[in-house]
């Protein structure tokens, strides 16, 4: 609808999952492609990653509901050149597709208070991230130690790691904020 309104934009293609996606910017190698990152058979990320290994000058915007940082940077590092959520006004998209356009980068003020808040923080490791998820998913120290194959007092120095640097109290907390912050999902 935002496109139809605007002289100087035209809509050449639409799809209703990242496979499509792929297909159509194949089909008509659109100037400036605006993608969801939820969406069935194939995420928005793998589509622009896909996108992006073909087309290395693609020019995508993210289109999302997601503002947690993890995501954020996930799509910038895919290749996206705008993180926008879908409560953008029609003025602000219309201006961040030309902006995309015309080589620049552009990030919804909620993206960038994201980022900038958690800018200092440090990441999590990727086998502390793999104990995040199993915390989440209900699994007690004992359940995850024997699930990864590692002793019950690695898990637990894991999860002292988790805690301090996500500034959580408990484990409960620690996983809702690493659900928020788009760094695991259920």
């Amino acid at each position: 609808m935002l496109v139809s309104t605007e002289p100087d934009l035209t809509l050449v293609g639409q799809a209703s999952n990242g496979r499509e996606a792929i297909q159509q910017f194949r089909a008509h190698r659109p100037d400036v492609t605006l993608m969801d990152l939820q969406m069935p058979e194939m995420n928005g990320l793998d589509a622009i990653t896909a996108i992006r290994g073909e087309f290395p000058n693609a020019k995508i915007i993210v289109l999302t509901t997601y503002k947690g940082d993890v995501q954020i940077l996930r799509a910038l590092k895919a290749g996206a050149q705008a993180y926008l959520l879908k409560n953008t006004l029609h003025k602000e998209l219309a201006a961040a597709i030309r902006a995309v356009h015309a080589g620049k980068k552009v990030l919804a003020p909620e993206a960038s208070f994201e980022i900038a808040e958690h800018a200092t923080d440090d990441a999590l490791t990727p086998a502390e991230i793999i104990v995040l998820r199993l915390i989440a998913a209900g699994n007690a120290n004992k359940q995850i130690a024997n699930h990864l194959n590692i002793t019950e007092e690695t898990v637990k120095s894991r999860v002292k790691n988790i805690l301090a640097k996500l500034g959580a109290g408990d484990r409960t907390q620690a996983a809702m904020i690493g659900l928020k912050r788009g760094i695991i999902e259920l």
